[in-house]
């Protein structure tokens, strides 16, 4: 099968809605929270299922959300090009394109500084579509 599509039947909230149950743990408490603050700070954003991993988009890729056995991974598909004064970007610093932020078990996420992440990740989306 091909990851990249969403089985028939199915859609992509209802495959994140199962992952989340899946991992059953504080991954899946990790994921469910960066899930409800996405929405919460793009009211537009679009839930995607790729490459076997929940994708939020909003005229383009935001991030996707990845559960591995130590970290829950957001990966901002163009974080490069964005500014993080509150220095959450922790992951794949060395890349032209592409930041993640590795949250791991008992971390506090920033909510707020990851909402304005969010926010500032559509916006550059939307103005990058316009050019």
């Amino acid at each position: 099968m091909n990851k990249s599509k969403v089985p028939e039947g199915d859609t992509p909230a209802r495959l994140i809605d199962g992952r989340i149950a899946e991992l059953g743990d504080w991954r899946g408490e990790t994921l469910a929270q960066i899930r409800a603050l996405i929405k919460q700070a793009d009211s537009e954003v679009v839930e995607e299922w790729k490459w076997g991993n929940p994708v939020w988009s909003h005229d383009g890729i935001i991030c996707t959300g990845e559960a591995y056995k130590k970290v829950v991974k957001m990966t901002f598909a163009k974080g490069a090009s964005l500014e993080d004064p509150s220095g959450l970007f922790n992951s794949s610093l060395e890349g032209n394109v592409r930041r993640a932020i590795d949250v791991h078990e008992g971390e506090v996420i920033n909510k707020r500084a990851l909402i304005a992440l969010i926010r500032a990740a559509a916006k550059f989306n939307v103005s990058s579509r316009k050019k």
